[in-house]
Order: C-alpha cells, then sequence, then structure tokens
C-alpha cells in the first residue's frame, strides 16, 4: 500500500510538470514549426519536453541497435504499451520522424496545432476509402524523404502484451519503398501499470532491430511482413 501511495503522489507531482512543460516546449514549437515547415526544429523541442518529462519522472532508457536505423527515409514499426511510448521514442531516437496518428488529435489544443503544423501524419479512420487515400497521401510524403513512426497494434495493448501487427503500415512502406525498422519497448508496464497517476521510476528498454527491407515486395505481401515484423518486435519484448 505504502508503495502505491509513494506511486500515486509521483504521478500528480510530475504531472504538472508535464504540463508547464507542454506550454513552455509547445509554444516555441509551433512557432518554430510556422517557419521551418520541414518539422525537423519541431522535433528537436519536443525531443527536449520528452527528455524532460522522463526526468521528472525518474525513468531511465536503456537504448540497444541504434546503429541499425538507416540514413534514408523509413518506417519505424513499435510496440504501443502505454501513454508515454511516444515520449520514450522521441527522447531516445537520433533520427527526426513523424507519426502516424488518428486524425481527432488535431482537435486537442496546442498539442494538435503541433502535430498539424510539425508535419504529423493523420489518418481518417472513419471510413475505409478515408483512410486508405491517408494512407496514400503518408506513402508519398515517405518518398519524398519524411521517415514515421507507426504502431501496427492499431491501440494500447491493455497487459503490455505483444498484439497482432495489421497491415496497413506496411503496405504504406512498401508502397514508399522504404525499409521497416522493428522496435521492442518493453518495461513500459512497470513505470505505468495503472495509468498516468501510478507513474513511478524505473527502467525501460528500448530495441531497435535490423531493417527489414521491402524492395520488390508487392502490396499483397503487407500481411508476411506485418508477421515478419511483429515477430522481432515481440522476440525484442520477451528477450
Amino acid at each position: 500500500m505504502r508503495r502505491s501511495t509513494r506511486s500515486t503522489w509521483r504521478g500528480l507531482l510530475s504531472l504538472p510538470v508535464i504540463a508547464i512543460g507542454i506550454v513552455a516546449f509547445g509554444v516555441p514549437a509551433l512557432a518554430v514549426a510556422l517557419v521551418d515547415r520541414s518539422g525537423d526544429s519541431t522535433h528537436r523541442i519536443v525531443a527536449a519536453w520528452a527528455r524532460l518529462c522522463l526526468r521528472s519522472v525518474g525513468v531511465r532508457v536503456e537504448r540497444e541497435g541504434v546503429e541499425h536505423l538507416p540514413p534514408g527515409p523509413f518506417v519505424l514499426a513499435a510496440n504501443h504499451a502505454s501513454g508515454v511510448d511516444i515520449p520514450i521514442l522521441y527522447a531516445s531516437l537520433p533520427a527526426s520522424f513523424r507519426f502516424v496518428h488518428k486524425r481527432s488529435l488535431f482537435l486537442l489544443p496546442i498539442v494538435g496545432q503541433i502535430l498539424l503544423f510539425g508535419g504529423h501524419i493523420g489518418i481518417d479512420r472513419s471510413r475505409a476509402f478515408r483512410a486508405r487515400r491517408s494512407l496514400e497521401r503518408a506513402a508519398r510524403r515517405v518518398r519524398g524523404g519524411t521517415s514515421v513512426l507507426v504502431f501496427p497494434e492499431g491501440t494500447r495493448s491493455r497487459d503490455g502484451s505483444v498484439g497482432a501487427f495489421k497491415r496497413g503500415s506496411f503496405k504504406l512502406a512498401i508502397e514508399a519503398g522504404v525499409p521497416v525498422v522493428p522496435v521492442s519497448l518493453s518495461g513500459v508496464r512497470r513505470i505505468i501499470p495503472a495509468g498516468a497517476l501510478s507513474l513511478r521510476p524505473g527502467c525501460v528498454r528500448l530495441v531497435v532491430h535490423a531493417p527489414v527491407w521491402t524492395a520488390g515486395r508487392s502490396p499483397a505481401e503487407a500481411e508476411a511482413l506485418a508477421a515478419q515484423v511483429e515477430s522481432r518486435v515481440r522476440a525484442g519484448c520477451e528477450s
């Protein structure tokens, strides 16, 4: 009970730091995004905010395999265990990327505007046709040199286990003709076992696997590619 109480207080005390950080870093990030439309400068500001958030909670990240990141555009495919996954990836990966998210996030104050002007990719999932058109636009962005982060499970895992990877993200990689870089996140549920108020200090392990190349693959092979990448991510989480 005592440990649970300490964790609750830690979560409560970290929330103001995170909220203030959103404003303190978010306003400059938005201003920079309006000038630097590449989104790279905004990415650096958000990465700094992410590092502050992790330090305020006492979260350390052990990184492995970052040398596997290729020089050109790529699709990062990571498992999704909690709301802190994105700050962990921003704070830990030495690469500029945008992430694919549900389009409704554009409606959030400050955060939504940073996503919009920072070049992140909103997917309209309300209808299959709109989702397909969104992925086609995303593929054009990636072909133009923008690396993207996707969570192929489609939603957060409830228990921290790796769920089935859906093929849409991998069809995007095949159509863009870029490699997929599998990323395993493990230990996340130990630092946030039951929502934001349960945030606690701890160590998270992030493993970047060797790229899976898509050259020569057809969109019909997206499901097989999804299974291949899922297998690597799952193995990294279990090792």
